[in-house]
């Protein structure tokens, strides 16, 4: 275990002027807390913090940081509480400990929708001081360097875990070394044979070729001393998974991969890293297509670089880095540059930037997103792109990640721009609206007044802001639409049950169920967000069950061959309806269930005796409405849904309730329930709307069927192993 005096001697070489006495109490303090704790692999608990707090030194932080690395699971993990930390050590040491020990509970690997709203939380607590990340990424980062003490499938969440959430995290924030050493223990974890086989390849590469690193690093240090440049080179073998990803990225094996080395120039000023490019490539030649000036253009979190890939010594390829000593700290320590120290002072880096600043610009699209799902994916991506830069005809730059259409351009710039692209030129040219943008391009937008987003920018665009943005617009073109949809809807839900559809009914539902006004809840029950039967519980709770009543005996038709005195109700599975052939099913307790003779439900009871009636329908002409439900899918286009409605009214049945099952932006999978009086009548409407070119198919939807594979089969209407029946020995 490393003793206090080590610990303080560290932070000294970089803060001479550091609170040693209450770094030693807090050193002290945990030692005490953490007393009789041991992590899973039998050494001392507190070596963890310890370890913590030393990898926090490494990148120079202040005393409160380091603090609460060796705080930081005080309040979590044993005894001590919140105010104990903050008589001790203060109020900003107790909220850091606090924040942190949040953030511990989030438990990102969780369900998407949890997950969502715990990465919201997330930009929340770093919103309030980042240096709760700072504290929580070095934390992750020791826990993957002896993630081997934790049983396989532990390993494996936590490892999938970083790669998501820590690790492009880290990327994001400019802390390149942490990132890159997380992405490769989570590699390791994950997919242990394929990082194994790159390091015996690097082996091999060593034996067949030798070390030739050190031989590079002083061909390029006499380059430099020829130009008079003073500079510190380094070279490397890149890590595995750096290996990895380009490997299948580019679709090539190891072999065919050139540029496995990396060398790093680190120069006074600015001048002299020009000065030591041009030496570079006066010796070697360059690659075309591989160099990058990230000092004239810098990354969104502060990264300043220059970038060039040579075919060095043997004809070797190898990618060479060019920047100050200034740079150089941003480029390891990304935004913990704000809180580094430089002899005993707050150094001001002027290369770093304001680290809050991404942090609210994802708190703003958090709150303008509305499904926190989309919004965690795209966050994802776009922590995991690289950038490029495009030029607005006046010349301002727009960062965006690699991949991002005109769309995205036009979005990024302001929203109304978005919305009325109408076209683009692309260095004076015009182009479709969905390619790719390649750095230093000129974009600029056409736009026009009438023009609306469609469905298919969706496709097109990858930053969440534009998918906001054209989900939101679509959304609102749809409205008086999904409104009118809703009101029918609504008023044949309330007649099912006797009641009418007013706007006090429809204005007191919006309320108990959080919707602004009456329309904004047609809307929804229009648009299928919400069921008509969410909508009539609302109201009136004592129908919660409303959808599943049974007809009652009045109601019924007499069935050829029902029992007298008994009554029988449909089978929700498979909804059957005059005109097709039934067969009476004898369920203990609840009566007798009719089924029409071809549904699945009925493969269930085979193994058990069961008292089978053979039915028929009543001739004649039945007055009564059957519910069916159809399975649609259907062109997202323009009035298609309003189409499908109308045909359904003109056909003289009711739609009664409406479900999406996907929404693509160029179809619509929807159910629709309706009611019908006979099988003629079903297939009559099933027949015209199959007519509409814009229908790709249409199908009678039945449950326990490949239509529903998420349902399970014994949640329909018994189950298979658990139920009773009358049988014939009864």
């Amino acid at each position: 275990m490393i003793r206090v005096t080590e610990l303080i001697e560290s932070i000294k070489e970089y803060n001479p002027r550091v609170d040693i006495d209450r770094m030693r109490r807090a050193y002290e303090y945990g030692l005490r807390a953490h007393k009789g704790q041991y992590r899973t692999s039998g050494e001392e608990y507190f070596n963890h913090p310890l370890a913590v707090a030393c990898i926090l030194t490494e990148l120079r932080l202040d005393d409160a940081t380091i603090i609460t690395a060796l705080l930081h699971d005080t309040i979590e993990d044993t005894k001590s509480s919140y105010k104990e930390i903050r008589t001790q050590f203060g109020e900003q040491i107790a909220k850091l400990v606090d924040g942190v020990t949040k953030l511990t509970n989030l438990e990102l690997s969780s369900v998407e929708t949890k997950q969502a709203e715990n990465f919201r939380k997330l930009l929340m607590a770093m919103s309030k001081d980042l240096r709760v990340l700072l504290v929580k990424l070095a934390d992750r980062l020791h826990n993957m360097r002896t993630i081997k003490a934790l049983v396989n499938q532990k390993q494996v969440t936590k490892a999938k875990e970083t790669m998501d959430i820590y690790a492009p995290l880290a990327g994001r924030m400019g802390m390149q070394s942490i990132r890159e050493e997380l992405e490769d223990l989570s590699f390791g974890v994950l997919n242990p044979d394929a990082r194994n086989s790159i390091m015996r390849r690097f082996i091999k590469l060593r034996n067949d070729t030798g070390n030739i690193v050190p031989q590079i690093n002083e061909d390029i240090m006499t380059e430099l001393r020829g130009v008079g440049v003073v500079a510190q080179v380094s070279g490397r073998e890149k890590r595995p998974y750096s290996i990895w990803r380009k490997m299948e990225q580019k679709q090539e094996g190891f072999h065919r991969l050139s540029d496995i080395y990396g060398f790093r120039i680190i120069t006074e000023t600015e001048l002299d890293c020009y000065r030591a490019l041009g030496a570079v490539h006066q010796r070697w030649r360059a690659v075309p297509g591989r160099f990058k000036d990230y000092i004239s253009q810098p990354k969104s979190n502060g990264y300043r670089s220059i970038h060039t890939t040579v075919s060095g010594r043997n004809s070797k390829r190898v990618e060479v880095q060019i920047r100050t000593s200034e740079m150089h700290e941003v480029a390891e320590s990304g935004v913990a540059a704000q809180w580094s120290y430089r002899d005993g002072e707050l150094f001001e880096n002027p290369f770093a930037v304001d680290p809050f600043k991404w942090i609210r610009g994802l708190a703003r699209d958090f709150e303008e997103s509305e499904n926190p799902d989309d919004f965690l994916e795209n966050v994802k991506l776009e922590m995991f792109q690289d950038k490029v830069f495009c030029f607005t005809p006046k010349g301002a730059v727009v960062k965006l990640p690699r991949g991002a259409t005109p769309i995205d351009f036009a979005y990024a710039i302001h929203t109304r721009i978005g919305d009325s692209c109408a076209g683009v030129k692309i260095d004076g040219q015009r182009k479709p609206l969905w390619t790719k943008l390649r750095n230093g391009q000129s974009i600029s937008i056409i736009r026009a007044s009438g023009q609306k987003p469609q469905a298919s920018w969706e496709e097109m665009v990858i930053t969440g802001r534009a998918k906001t943005a054209i989900r939101r617009s679509i959304k609102e073109q749809s409205r008086s639409g999904y409104i009118k949809l809703g009101r029918e809807i609504a008023r044949v839900a309330f007649e099912r049950i006797g009641k009418k559809s007013t706007d006090r009914a429809l204005q007191t539902a919006a309320r108990k169920m959080g919707f602004g006004s009456a329309e904004d809840i047609l809307a929804s029950v229009g648009a299928a967000e919400i069921t008509s039967h969410e909508l009539i519980t609302a109201i009136y709770p004592n129908f919660s069950n409303s959808s599943n009543i049974p007809m009652s005996t009045e109601e019924n038709p007499d069935f050829v061959g029902l029992p007298k005195g008994r009554s029988a109700v449909s089978a929700p599975c498979c909804q059957p309806v005059p005109g097709e052939r039934i067969v009476g099913v004898v369920i203990k307790g609840k009566g007798i269930y009719i089924h029409a003779i071809n549904c699945d439900s009925l493969e269930l009871l085979d193994e058990k005796h069961v008292n089978w009636i053979d039915l028929s329908w009543p001739s004649g002409n039945i007055k009564l409405a059957y519910p069916s439900t159809l399975l649609v899918t259907m062109v997202n286009g323009a009035g298609v849904l309003g189409r499908i409605c109308t045909q359904v009214g003109d056909m003289g049945a009711n739609i009664i309730d409406m479900e999406f099952l996907e929404r693509k932006p160029d179809f619509y999978r929807i159910k629709i329930e309706i009611h019908v009086s006979n099988i003629k009548h079903l297939l009559d409407i099933i027949t015209s709307i199959e007519a509409d070119t814009d229908i790709a198919e249409i199908s009678r939807y039945r449950k326990l069927t490949s239509e529903d594979s998420n349902r399970k089969e014994g949640n329909i209407l018994f189950e298979k192993d658990n139920f009773a029946v009358e049988t014939n020995d009864q």
